[in-house]
């Protein structure tokens, strides 16, 4: 929470007295409590520790864990859509075995929630750029070896699908 409150900052004033009760904060923390939640995401595998070469521990992500935060930050994803259209399309092209169904559904799924259209069961479009949040679901999904993203400045029938996203 005190991150996104220095983001709103603008002045260096306003950025010091944000640090100082984010460390007034800090020390208020129930220590027990957070040992208790620390060893909670150990048991759960989402944390690993790190011995450092000063003999310090620090605690890590496991792949687990990063595979979890990438999850939560997958349902807050959004394309930002720019003023202007650059006249190309994205092109999203799977082909996902039916042992990874539920893999090709979930991405099928999020690409629609994020305003693809189907062109085909497994082609979707989009006119804005969008590479790395399709990298982004790929890696999530671990479905990188069986998507291709493709970009094209021409598709017949383009009117329609300039319809569709109100182009």
């Amino acid at each position: 929470m005190g991150g996104a409150a220095l983001c709103f900052q603008r002045s260096p004033k306003g950025m010091f007295r944000t640090f100082e009760n984010i460390a007034k904060e800090w020390k208020k923390i129930d220590r027990a409590i957070l040992y208790r939640i620390v060893r909670e995401f150990k048991r759960d595998r989402l944390i690993d520790y790190k011995e450092e070469k000063d003999d310090s521990v620090s605690i890590v992500l496991s792949k687990l864990g990063k595979k979890y935060a990438l999850h939560c930050k997958l349902d807050e994803m959004q394309i930002k859509t720019p003023d202007r259209w650059d006249g190309l399309w994205r092109i999203v092209i799977f082909d996902i075995p039916e042992k990874r169904k539920k893999a090709r559904e979930a991405l099928r799924s999020k690409l629609k929630e994020l305003g693809f259209r189907e062109l085909q069961k497994s082609v979707l479009v989009y006119p804005y750029e969008c590479e790395n949040e399709v990298d982004f679901i790929c890696e999530v999904f671990e479905l990188r070896n069986n998507v291709r993203y493709i970009k094209t400045n021409y598709i017949s029938n383009e009117a329609e699908l300039k319809l569709r996203f109100d182009i």
